[in-house]
C-alpha cells in the first residue's frame, strides 16, 4: 500500500540566465496549477503583472494551462481547474512555465520529491534558492545582462539611469528563502477576475 503524498517539492529554474537563478518550493499535494503559478511568482519575486502559461509536453502540440483569454478561450485550460497531481504524476515530471510573453522568461518546473511523512501543509514554503529574480520589464534573458553590466560599471553610459530604474537595493546575487511571503491564490484569483 502506497501512502498518498502530503506535499510536492518543486525545483523552479529560470532558463537562459547565468549563473543560474532557481527556487525550491513545497506545496500542498492537493494544490492546483493556479496555486503553483502563484507560488512560483512569489518565490521568484515576480509581480504577476503579465500573462503566464504552463506548457505540458511538446510546445508545438502540447497542453497549455494558464488564464484563458478572449483570443484563445479553448487553447488554454484554466489553471485553477487543473490539479497539480494530474500533471506531475511522478518524481522527475517537468513542465515549462512561461511568464511575460514580451520579455520571454521561461522556467523549467520539475517535481523533485513527493513528501509522504509528517503533517500535511496548508501553505507553500520556499525551501531554498539562489540569486535575485531579475526586475520586471528589464528586457528578458537578453536584456538582463545589459542591465547588470550598466549597474556594475559606474563609467557605463547607462549606469545612472539604470541605478535609478532598478529596484532600490537590488543585488543580483542575494536571495533569502526565509523572507519569501506567499499570497493566497484564491484571493489573487478573485482580484484578477473583478
Amino acid at each position: 500500500m502506497t501512502t498518498a503524498p502530503k506535499a510536492l517539492d518543486f525545483q523552479v529554474t529560470l532558463q537562459h540566465v547565468e549563473p543560474p537563478i532557481w527556487r525550491r518550493i513545497r506545496l500542498p499535494a492537493a494544490a492546483s496549477m493556479w496555486d503553483l503559478h502563484v507560488a512560483i511568482q512569489d518565490a521568484m519575486g515576480w509581480f504577476d503583472c503579465h500573462l503566464h502559461q504552463f506548457i505540458v509536453g511538446d510546445p508545438r502540440d502540447g497542453h497549455f494551462i494558464g488564464i484563458p483569454t478572449d483570443m484563445d478561450p479553448d487553447e488554454i485550460e484554466p489553471g485553477w481547474e487543473v490539479p497539480m497531481q494530474e500533471i506531475f504524476t511522478e518524481v522527475g515530471s517537468k513542465v515549462v512555465y512561461e511568464y511575460d510573453f514580451g520579455d520571454g522568461w521561461t522556467h523549467v518546473v520539475e517535481l523533485v520529491d513527493q513528501v509522504t511523512t509528517g503533517r500535511a501543509i496548508r501553505k507553500p514554503r520556499c525551501l531554498a534558492g539562489e540569486r535575485a529574480c531579475p526586475p520586471e520589464d528589464c528586457g528578458g534573458p537578453y536584456g538582463y545582462p545589459d542591465l547588470l553590466a550598466a549597474l556594475r560599471d559606474p563609467s557605463h553610459p547607462e549606469h545612472e539611469a539604470m541605478v535609478e530604474w532598478a529596484p532600490a537595493g537590488f543585488d543580483p546575487e542575494h536571495f533569502d528563502a526565509k523572507v519569501v511571503k506567499f499570497d493566497d491564490p484564491a484571493a489573487r484569483l478573485r482580484r484578477m477576475v473583478r
